[in-house]
């Protein structure tokens, strides 16, 4: 009963998403960007392997300069979105994990990243830029210690007791509210949930759900509200979902250890960047990004 409920509510939260991109591109018709596509459906071939998409993104955005740093987020979120809900479908149906346990943590991830929008909406771009920078050289670490093998190896089990039950849920909503500022939580929720016993490969209905459900709701309001390129998330929606489907039909697994090396580089540089950025005062820079970009009107 519970994973039908999650399905459903993913499923009417995608087609929620959709319209509502689709009366945006009524109202500014433009055409999808193809270097989004391009760039979507390579990161989301290897996040659906496991990889992650938000680190390797946020380097590709910085350095190809094609939004202000402190839309990435919102630009990941909603670009994002209907690759991460065609995860959240293959993976909620294809791994075994406590139902309940699934419930809550979606519920409250989807929960941080609501109340998380207006938060990220409003921040200055110095503590975005801080928060992006942190949060890649988090990844590269994680990245590191799983090439290295010093990951946590994780268990057998399916479900956790209540202590620990309650743990995870309240570190998901943690991990919603942060997703809204670039910070992707596959690395956090695999560390977390192999630490604590569990089969590592649970870890994946549960970050894949919680991400696709939380990325289709908060990219309804992202679309509406924010002054983000359509042509670019319309771009990455267009290249996303067909590699995600691609990775976990076709291709299903490869040997990723070369791969994450060249991310941990990429990542490395771009996170120091930005904390470089954050860091250096810039008297002329405004506040936030509406300031900088005309939102459509």
């Amino acid at each position: 009963m519970i994973l039908i409920l999650l399905l459903t509510a993913l499923g009417v939260a995608s087609v929620a998403f959709a319209v509502a991109l689709a009366i945006q591109l009524r109202k500014h018709p433009t055409r999808p960007s193809l270097e989004g596509a391009v760039m979507s459906a390579v990161t989301s071939f290897f996040d659906a392997l496991g990889i992650g998409c938000f680190a390797p993104t946020t380097a590709y955005l910085k350095f190809r300069r094609l939004v202000p740093d402190d839309l990435i987020p919102a630009t990941m979120v909603s670009g994002y979105a209907l690759a991460a809900a065609v995860e959240g479908f293959v993976f909620i149906t294809g791994v075994a994990v406590n139902p309940a346990l699934l419930g809550a943590a979606i519920g409250a991830s989807v929960l941080g990243a609501l109340l998380g929008v207006s938060i990220a909406a409003r921040l200055p771009i110095r503590p975005i830029r801080l928060t992006l920078g942190l949060g890649l050289l988090i990844a590269a670490a994680t990245f590191s210690l799983s090439n290295l093998g010093l990951m946590p190896h994780g268990g057998t089990a399916t479900s956790l007791p209540p202590l620990l039950f309650a743990v995870v849920v309240a570190v998901s909503f943690v991990l919603g509210v942060l997703m809204n500022l670039g910070i992707g939580n596959f690395a956090p929720t695999l560390i977390l949930i192999s630490l604590l016993g569990m089969d590592p490969k649970a870890a994946f209905p549960i970050m894949m759900g919680s991400a696709a459900l939380l990325m289709v709701t908060s990219g309804v309001r992202i679309v509406a509200k924010r002054p983000v390129d359509l042509g670019l998330v319309l771009g990455m929606a267009l290249g996303g979902a067909p590699a995600v489907l691609v990775a976990a039909f076709i291709v299903k697994s490869l040997p990723l250890d070369i791969l994450r090396w060249g991310v941990v580089a990429v990542v490395t540089y771009t996170g120091a960047v930005m904390l470089r950025a954050a860091l250096t005062r810039t008297a002329a820079a405004p506040p936030t990004g509406e300031a900088r970009v005309e939102a459509p009107s």
